[in-house]
C-alpha cells in the first residue's frame, strides 16, 4: 500500500529520535498529550501545528528549521 503523503525531513527527525527512545508514536502521543493526527501532520507536514511542534522538539531535543516560508 502506497503512502498517502510523504514524509518530511522533519518528520523523518521525528521517527529517528522516537527509535532512538524506543517508544512508538502511540505511546509517545499517549505520554506526552500529543494528539496522534497532530504528531501525524507534523511528520507529513500537512499541517504547521505550531503549539505542538514547539512541544516535539523540546520533548525530543530537536530543532529543524521551518520548510515554507512565515
Amino acid at each position: 500500500m502506497a503512502r498517502k503523503r510523504p514524509v518530511t525531513a522533519f518528520g523523518w527527525e521525528i521517527k529517528r529520535r522516537l527509535a532512538e527512545m524506543q517508544i512508538d508514536q502511540r505511546e509517545f502521543c499517549q505520554e506526552y498529550d500529543i494528539p496522534e493526527n497532530r504528531l501525524g501532520d507534523l511528520i507529513t507536514g500537512t499541517r504547521k501545528a505550531t503549539r505542538y511542534r514547539e512541544k516535539v522538539e523540546k520533548i525530543l531535543g530537536i530543532k529543524y528549521p521551518e520548510t515554507k516560508a512565515k
